[in-house]
């Protein structure tokens, strides 16, 4: 190779600190190096190919456009090498000798400004990623030369002070890096760079969907080894791509080895274009309710890979979602490792929330029992988003699926809910609770049942917040059949008179006074003897044992105690209080029948031990 004479130039003082900045603090992993300089290659080929067709009289050979990695063991280098649009001199003058050409006084000052502020997510495009380089290297040599021209340039420098730049005589179209590679330091992670196994590694990693072949000949070897697949299937028309294809795709982005529920292929076009395409599993991880599990689609950017877990894209409530999300609009920092959080990802995550919703619900009306399959396994989950979401409240609303009194062995949606309401029906009816046995057993759904009011049984944990909070669907409002008062009555009902019973209510509220707010007559107990509900205003004990597990001592609301006053317990303990009025059996009777209503509904006592004594020394008086 011809090398004229050569000039030394010196970097400005920011340029100067910048370059520092890039080899010791912007970039937290060293292997990006390979991402950003096939990255610049990839680039240069895409802008070959574009002026070869708009510049026909453009003297360049497109017929085999692709990068190439070589590396020599023995003198420790590593080129990468392609043959695309290439630079003039003084655009290596321009776009290289300056590293960003402008601002960079400005970015020094802000970046040194974050550090200190503890944010360092730097927004912008600096052009910087070629000095990437000069983490893994103490020299890099450049040769380029631009397509049409006659003459090539190279650039040299060690990331001092200086670099260097001469004309090239015969130099090859396109633009080579070479890297003389620093000795490999695994503590400082600084891998073995020369090492191919190490490169197949990263390509496969950051850059195996590039549109043009990676390719790397390794000394000893007959043939060129192509490294990156080129397979973007999101790239790719809906109608040409098989089943199959969907379905290895997914099984390389989730690891998950069965076959995916559902796949979602969106193409967006306009203001703000990206491509995804996202997986719904058939079954939920493990982990899906870990809080250290990973979460988020993968992102690239021009089908460079970005980062694995972006969760600014989906609201964790859709965290089992899988897949790829490619845009080349959106805002980084200036390591490209860190997504500004700007309006375009907004756009993006409204976009894609939309279209993950309305696939659910195409698939909730085409095929119940598949969507009851996907339900049952993330559901729990999807009910976040009625506590986190309320832009997309109403859509979720729709997709929920709840076990219901009416048939135990299939879920009901709301909608079917209200369809079977009955006609003079103005409110949707649940009870919350921990266990399904207990919540189908409760005393609270006596009434109900004899009257044949449908109510829905609510057993996961995100079920006491959601249905406090959503308040109402379709104009009809969430009743709890444990809270306030019922007015169902069944008609055997012929309750005795309030006054009846009035005496042996104030006795007993005065007696638990410590343990409940009010002693009433119940309308909702039919069979039971007594059940305890929340006023209409309190919290149900799920919510404040909810609250309590995310760390918030929520007080303890004292609840009511209702009473059925067709029980022949109730009864006989009305005819012995208005013979005897206070003694210490009917004392021991009334704290039973409290413990007893706090069992029913699957509670825990305060004092367990003292139950079990009173109710053992009752037992053996009866015998």
């Amino acid at each position: 190779m011809s090398v004229g004479q050569v000039e030394t130039f010196e970097f400005q003082a920011e340029a100067q600190q910048l370059l520092q900045l890039v080899i010791h603090s912007i970039y937290s992993n060293k292997d990006v190096f390979l991402r950003e300089l096939v990255s610049n290659a990839s680039d240069a080929l895409d802008k070959l190919r574009l002026e070869s067709l708009v510049d026909k009289e453009l003297d360049a050979d497109t017929s085999d456009l692709h990068v190439e990695l070589a590396v020599d063991r023995e003198q420790r280098t590593l080129t990468v090498r392609d043959n695309g649009i290439g630079m003039t001199r003084a655009q290596v003058v321009e776009l290289i000798g300056t590293i960003a050409r402008s601002g960079t006084a400005e970015f020094v000052s802000r970046w040194q400004q974050a550090k200190q502020d503890g944010t360092a997510e730097l927004i912008g495009k600096f052009g910087i990623g070629f000095y990437s380089g000069f983490m893994v290297a103490d020299r890099v040599v450049l040769v380029t030369r631009r397509a049409g021209e006659t003459e090539g340039t190279r650039w040299e420098s060690a990331g001092a002070d200086t670099y260097e730049i001469s004309t090239v005589a015969d130099a090859p179209a396109g633009t080579s890096v070479t890297l003389h590679l620093k000795p490999a330091d695994e503590d400082d992670h600084l891998h073995d760079y020369a090492d191919p196994a190490v490169l197949r590694r990263i390509v496969k990693r950051y850059s195996d969907f590039i549109a043009w072949p990676i390719r790397m000949r390794e000394p000893e070897a007959d043939a060129a080894e192509t490294l990156n697949s080129m397979k973007a299937l999101w790239s790719r028309a809906a109608a040409d791509i098989k089943p199959e294809e969907y379905t290895e795709f997914y099984r390389h982005v989730s690891h998950d080895w069965t076959d995916p529920l559902e796949t979602i292929h969106l193409r967006a076009e306009g203001a703000l274009e990206f491509d995804a395409l996202l997986f719904l599993p058939a079954h939920a991880p493990y982990d899906l309710f870990t809080r250290s599990a990973r979460r988020g689609v993968q992102l690239y950017i021009k089908r460079v890979f970005i980062m694995d877990d972006c969760e600014a894209l989906l609201p964790e409530y859709l965290r089992f979602v899988k897949g790829v999300v490619d845009s080349a609009d959106l805002s980084l920092n200036v390591s490209r490792e860190i997504l500004q959080q700007d309006r375009q990802i907004q756009t993006i995550r409204r976009r894609l929330v939309k279209k993950v919703l309305g696939t659910l619900k195409d698939m909730l009306a085409k095929d119940p029992e598949r969507y009851t399959g996907f339900w049952r396994e993330f559901g729990q989950a999807v009910k976040e988003g009625l506590v986190n979401d309320p832009d997309n409240q109403a859509a979720i609303l729709d997709l929920v699926q709840l076990a219901s009194t009416r048939d135990p062995a299939r879920p009901a949606t709301l909608r079917e809910y209200v369809e079977r309401m009955k006609p003079d029906q103005t409110e949707i009816f649940y009870l919350v609770g921990e266990q399904r046995a207990t919540l189908e057993n409760s005393p609270h759904l006596e009434a109900f049942t004899a009257n044949g009011v449908e109510v829905l049984l609510l057993d996961d944990p995100v079920d006491a917040m959601w249905v406090d909070m959503v308040g109402d669907y379709d104009g009809k409002a969430f009743a709890s059949a444990s809270r306030g008062e019922v007015d169902l009555k069944t008609e055997s009902d012929q309750a005795p008179a309030a006054e009846e019973y009035a005496g042996l209510l104030a006795w007993m509220g005065a007696r638990l006074a410590e343990k409940v707010k009010q002693v009433r007559l119940s309308t909702r107990l039919t069979t039971s003897a007594a059940c305890l509900v929340s006023d209409a205003l309190d919290a149900s004990p799920a919510l404040e044992k909810l609250y309590r597990a995310m760390g918030q001592d929520l007080p303890k609301a004292k609840r009511i105690l209702e009473l059925n006053p067709q029980h022949p317990l109730v009864e006989k303990l009305r005819a012995a209080h208005d013979e005897r009025g206070d003694d210490d059996v009917l004392a021991e009777t009334a704290e039973l029948l409290h413990a007893m209503a706090v069992l029913a509904e699957g509670g825990e006592l305060d004092d367990p031990a003292g139950f079990t004594r009173r109710l053992a020394d009752r037992l053996s008086r009866t015998l």
